[in-house]
């Protein structure tokens, strides 16, 4: 299988620009949307982070073809239009389920490669592990007031068990 880019990315600074625009939507999104920051806004921020991450991850040559399916199939999930919570339909909200899941890819990784190797990939202003440590202890709560929270809470306790 042929591993190799058929493009070249874009530059760093085009790469960096993408992500701190995104976001900045997604914050100011919020803003309009409450008039002030939500108490949802620090971790809807991490949307951005995450998907960075797994993307650098992606093309980083240190990681293995089977953790790069891991990668792949969290980062389809950030780009797939149909998940538990649409973002089409209730706006950046809707990148919590996608946070869970690329926090339990981040944590499968963590598990398998030194975290140097993953933290190089970390854009976040906080560490990373501090917000997967933030993640974990507001997913309960948050699944607890969505209505799609059997099946999401379903998937959590699974991964919890791997």
């Amino acid at each position: 299988m042929n591993t190799e880019l058929k493009k070249e990315l874009p530059a760093l600074k085009e790469q960096q620009d993408f992500y701190v625009n995104l976001r900045s939507k997604i914050a100011n999104y919020l803003e309009s949307k409450t008039g002030r920051a939500s108490k949802l806004s620090p971790y809807l921020l991490f949307a951005p982070d995450l998907f960075h991450l797994l993307v650098k991850a992606m093309l980083d040559n240190r990681i293995d073809t089977k953790s790069k399916t891991l990668i792949g199939s969290g980062i389809l999930y950030f780009i797939t239009p149909i998940d538990i919570l649409p973002e089409g339909l209730i706006g950046p909200g809707g990148f919590i389920d996608d946070i869970i899941v690329a926090a339990f890819v981040v944590n499968m990784l963590l598990n398998k490669f030194s975290p140097e190797i993953i933290e190089e990939h970390w854009a976040g202003d906080v560490k990373l592990l501090t917000a997967l440590k933030k993640i974990a202890e507001t997913s309960d709560t948050l699944l607890g007031k969505l209505p799609a929270r059997s099946l999401l809470g379903r998937f959590i306790k699974t991964s919890k068990k791997a």
